[in-house]
């Protein structure tokens, strides 16, 4: 089966779906298909960082990395009133991630990108992420990596990770990078975390 972390579907079906989804009293509308992650439903762990998240006062754009068909990117855009960029290897999600800004109308821009090839010279206020576990880990802290590189002097890295796939173990690479991680919050075996570039 070919997996949704993947810069190549090959010959897979298409059977494009939307759904309304509901956060904050906000109503949104989100197109999905096969081969991308969480493709009916807004999963829980994007849920519980969307829950959990707080916009800092750094001026500067968020960046939702592996932002799948968008659901954070545009979430925080519109919530939060902020001007949101979103990176996703996958070409279908990234393709509906684009019909999902048009359909939800927010200040959001998406690349088709792996991980921060697109956005290389650009920095941002936080980082978002929802990642990609099944990619493994070599990714997932390439993700870490690559916020610390990308983030401004005070922005802030933004992870949500259950704590069976690895929470522990991210947070000690967190840790050894930005030289603090806190846990925002633990929900149903999802834990928040937040790391601040000093």
């Amino acid at each position: 089966m070919t997996h949704y972390y993947s810069k190549d579907l090959g010959d897979l079906e298409s059977k494009p779906k939307q759904f309304d989804y509901v956060f904050n009293d906000t109503k949104f509308i989100f197109h999905s298909d096969l081969g991308v992650f969480s493709k009916d439903f807004v999963d829980y762990g994007s849920y519980a960082l969307l829950k959990a998240y707080k916009p800092t006062s750094l001026e500067g754009e968020v960046l939702d990395m592996g932002s799948g068909y968008g659901v954070i990117g545009i979430i925080i855009s519109k919530i939060h009133n902020k001007k949101t960029v979103m990176c996703e290897i996958n070409p279908r999600s990234y393709e509906l991630s684009l019909k999902n800004i048009e359909a939800n109308k927010v200040n959001s821009e998406a690349y088709n990108s792996d991980l921060y090839e697109k956005v290389e010279n650009r920095m941002f206020a936080q980082v978002v992420t929802n990642p990609p576990i099944r990619a493994g880990k070599k990714v997932v802290y390439a993700i870490y990596d690559g916020a610390y590189e990308h983030l401004l002097p005070g922005g802030e890295l933004w992870v949500v990770i259950q704590k069976k796939q690895g929470a522990p173990s991210s947070m000690d690479h967190i840790n050894e990078l930005f030289g603090n991680c806190e846990i925002v919050e633990r929900d149903h075996g999802y834990y928040i975390l937040k790391a601040i570039k000093k």
